[in-house]
C-alpha cells in the first residue's frame, strides 16, 4: 500500500473505530421489555440527560426512565448536577410504572415491600424483631419504618420484660391494631392472635361437649325405660326385660358416640 493510500485509509478506519466505541459505550446495560417491569426491580443504569427536576437514566428500555430529584437519596438538593452527571452509572430501582404513558419512575433507594397505604387494621403480618426496648419491641415488616409491639401486646399473660418473650432477629406473626398515617406509625399485637386461637379452641371444645340429637333421644329412651321399671309394680320377667332393653340402648349409644357401625 502506497503512503498516499495509507494516509487515506487510516483516518477512515480510525473514524469507524470511534463510532463503534461510541455505540458500545451508549448501549443499554440491560435489555428488558416494558411489560416485564415490576415495582422494586433493580437495574444498573446510565445517566443520559440531566434536568433541573431530575435525570433521565437508560435502564435498557426504548426510552430513558426518570429519576426525580426527590428520589436521589439526599435531602435539600439544590442542583441535580451536584449529585449525578451525564454518563454516570447508577444502581436504581423501579418506583412506578405508568402503563398508559409507558413512563417509568426510578429511585436510588429500594422501595418498601409494604407501603403504608396498603397496611390496614386487622391485617396479620410476619416480621423480624430488630429492636427491643423496655416498653416494647420494633419489628421490620417491610414498611418505611419498623412497627411497634407494646409490651402489653406481646403475650396473653403478664410480661415483665420484652426480652422474656422475643429476641433480636426472631420472626413473629402479629396483627395490626392501629395505623397512624400522619405520624407514619404502625402498632401491632401478638396477644390478639393468641387470644383468638384460645377462643377458637374453647369454642371447639364446647361444641364437642354438646350432645347430638340422637344422643339426647337415646338418653330419654333409657330414662323412660329405667323409670318405668321403678314406678310400676313389675314382675321379675318384666324387670329383666327392662334391664336387657337398657343394656341394648347403652350399647347403641356407645357405638353411636364412637362411630362403630358394627
Amino acid at each position: 500500500m502506497t503512503e498516499e493510500m495509507q494516509n487515506i485509509v487510516e483516518p477512515v478506519i480510525q473514524s469507524e473505530l470511534e463510532v463503534t466505541e461510541a455505540v458500545i459505550e451508549t448501549a443499554p446495560t440491560n435489555t428488558i421489555k416494558f411489560e416485564e417491569l415490576r415495582v422494586g426491580m433493580e437495574f444498573s443504569g446510565r445517566v443520559e440527560k440531566v434536568e433541573l427536576y431530575g435525570a433521565w437514566v437508560n435502564i435498557g428500555l426504548d426510552r430513558p426512565a426518570m429519576l426525580h430529584i426527590s428520589q436521589m437519596g439526599q435531602s435539600e438538593i439544590r442542583n441535580v448536577q451536584d449529585v449525578v452527571t451525564v454518563g454516570q452509572e447508577l444502581t436504581v430501582y423501579v418506583l412506578k410504572v405508568d402503563g398508559t404513558s409507558k413512563r417509568v419512575a426510578l429511585s436510588t433507594e429500594k422501595p418498601v415491600a409494604q407501603p403504608l397505604g396498603d397496611i390496614h387494621k386487622g391485617q396479620e403480618i410476619v416480621g423480624k424483631v430488630v429492636r427491643i426496648e423496655s416498653y416494647g419491641v420494633f419489628v421490620d415488616i417491610g414498611a418505611e419504618r419498623p412497627a411497634m409491639i407494646h409490651v402489653s401486646e406481646l403475650a396473653t399473660g403478664y410480661v415483665s420484660a420484652p426480652s422474656e418473650v422475643v429476641s433480636i432477629d426472631q420472626e413473629v406473626r402479629a396483627r395490626v391494631i392501629k395505623v397512624d398515617k400522619k405520624k407514619r406509625q404502625i402498632d401491632m399485637s401478638i396477644k390478639a392472635i393468641e387470644q383468638d386461637e384460645v377462643n377458637a379452641a374453647t369454642s371447639q371444645q364446647e361444641d364437642d361437649d354438646i350432645p347430638t340429637a340422637m344422643e339426647l333421644a337415646l338418653r330419654r329412651a333409657m330414662d323412660t325405660n329405667g323409670g318405668a321399671s321403678q314406678d310400676r309394680g313389675t314382675t321379675g320377667k318384666q324387670l329383666n326385660n327392662s334391664r336387657k332393653r337398657r343394656r341394648e340402648l347403652n350399647d347403641i349409644l356407645s357405638r353411636t358416640l364412637t362411630g362403630d357401625k358394627n
